[in-house]
């Protein structure tokens, strides 16, 4: 049995201005293809179908040339046409070359953003499907912030998407993909599949799924995956950053040759999640920046720390809003990690711990980034550090200022998930009272889930920039918000 594996994915924030180019794909081990592409996310999706798929006897997987995460991460834009066919080009000739193949499997993400393509994930699966025949069984694994309809399943048999949000359960629907997929090729699994969307648009901050009621939403979904043999349930949560036609929540399910069971659980699911709208829309309190800031200072006063201080709204990294208030304000030890500001760290290439710094830091990308902010200290750390699970290395300066607070700056957008991110970086976190941090609900995980945190608190600038829980503000062009609700007012049966 051939398995081809592929890799494609970014979350797009199509407001950003800056595109995603092919350079963004380039650096040091990516593009990668063969066991270096297999071996390239060891606790994520890949790693999950690599572990499943080779304890089957007689299975070759072969990976084929892919690039990795875009080295800004989500801190980028709309991908460029360019960048889109040259590197799906490479695929689609490797698969031709290398093939037959029995299945293939594509790790996705369901949120990318082509300019010129509408829904680049079902075009991805279109492409494969005329590479590799109808015969073979092809696979995606997705993250939950996707916005998909029923296209990608059109050209494709199986879809598996994560369910927790912090991001617990990736290496887990790769395994799934994997077993799933041996199965449908040996014929013991025949997909029948169900694609629903249900017209609610909510920000992705609001999608935690530690408290309710996303949390409900997950646990039906479960429910339904463990009272049916052979069922699996998908939710997109949707991504209403990137302003693409298939924009909003859908509902999958897919049986083993049982399409009423299939429409039976969609349909559940999806009027559960109807019933559920209002509460959806409304899962978390978001404070604005100045208000947010005020509120950490009392928490700090009356001894509730540690406080994270998280700026769910900055999608370039950049945003100097969060820093602006802990100075105007006189919030003291405050760890800021990170501020993204290329420009700085490259200025800053050469510097030592005690040298001293006396710059303007962060902003200058877009408005939505603020104006840049003087600094003036010496240099805490330096530190060399992947900065994402797998994604070119960064080097990140921390550079200690007044009252006790550290700005550490790195080249890109960093989302600080876990307090040993910044322990193992040498920034010795529990030395702080608050934590400021650019991350939605991903940091839950290591601030949050584990009770570290004794306040949490969220926030956005006072204007509606492109990450703001305001989505009115948002200048879309090819989504209509009125369709969605709370926007609008649709029907749903």
């Amino acid at each position: 049995m051939r398995i081809a594996v592929l890799q494609f994915s970014h979350e797009t924030v199509t407001f950003l201005q800056s595109d995603t180019t092919v350079d963004d794909f380039i650096y040091q081990g990516s593009p990668a293809r063969g066991e270096a592409l297999l071996g390239s996310q060891p606790r994520s999706y890949i790693g999950g179908f690599v572990k499943v798929a080779r304890e089957f006897d007689g299975v070759e997987l072969i990976g084929i040339e892919s690039p990795l995460f875009p080295k800004r991460g989500t801190a980028s834009g709309w991908i460029t046409t360019e960048a889109f066919e040259r590197f799906l080009g490479k695929m689609i000739s490797e698969l031709k070359a290398q093939g037959p193949f029995d299945g293939v499997y594509l790790s996705l993400h369901g949120a990318m953003g082509v300019r010129g393509v509408p829904k680049p994930e079902a075009e991805i699966a279109r492409r494969v499907r005329a590479a590799v025949g109808r015969k073979a069984i092809l696979v995606g694994t997705f993250d939950p912030h996707g916005n998909e309809d029923e296209e990608f399943l059109a050209a494709a048999d199986m879809a598996f998407t994560v369910k927790y949000f912090p991001h617990y359960d990736d290496y887990l629907q790769g395994e799934r993909a994997a077993r799933t997929l041996v199965r449908a090729v040996r014929g013991d699994y025949k997909p029948a599949t169900v694609t629903l969307k249900v017209p609610i648009i909510t920000p992705t901050v609001m999608q935690w799924t530690g408290a309710s009621p996303w949390m409900d939403l997950v646990q039906r979904a479960l429910t339904w995956e463990a009272r049916e043999p052979d069922a699996y349930v998908n939710v997109f949560f949707s991504f209403p950053w990137s302003d693409v036609p298939d924009v909003g929540l859908a509902i999958q399910a897919m049986t083993n040759g049982k399409p009423d069971l299939a429409k039976a659980i969609a349909d559940d699911m999806a009027d559960f999640a109807w019933r559920k709208r209002e509460d959806l829309v409304k899962a978390a309190k978001i404070h604005l920046m100045p208000e947010g800031v005020a509120l950490a200072k009392k928490a700090c006063a009356a001894g509730r720390t540690p406080v994270v201080l998280a700026d769910h709204s900055d999608r370039s990294g950049a945003g100097t809003w969060l820093l602006e208030q802990v100075i105007a304000q006189g919030l003291s030890k405050t760890l800021i990690a990170t501020l993204a500001d290329e420009e700085a760290c490259a200025k800053l290439a050469s510097v030592k711990v005690g040298d001293p710094v006396d710059m303007a830091v962060g902003g200058r990308l877009d408005e939505s980034a603020g104006a840049a902010v003087p600094i003036k200290g010496k240099v805490k750390y330096v530190v060399d550090t992947q900065g994402r699970r797998n994604g070119p290395g960064q080097r990140w300066v921390a550079v200690e200022i007044e009252r006790g607070n550290v700005v550490v700056l790195s080249p890109y957008l960093v989302q600080i998930m876990e307090v040993d991110t910044l322990r193992d970086a040498g920034l010795e976190p529990d030395l702080f009272d608050v934590i400021a941090i650019k991350s939605r609900a991903h940091f839950r995980r290591g601030f949050d889930d584990n009770g570290w945190a004794k306040t949490i608190l969220l926030v956005e600038p006072t204007q509606p920039f492109l990450g703001t829980v305001r989505l009115e503000a948002l200048p879309y062009r090819h989504a209509d918000l009125k369709k969605f609700y709370p926007y609008g007012n649709p029907t749903f049966p």
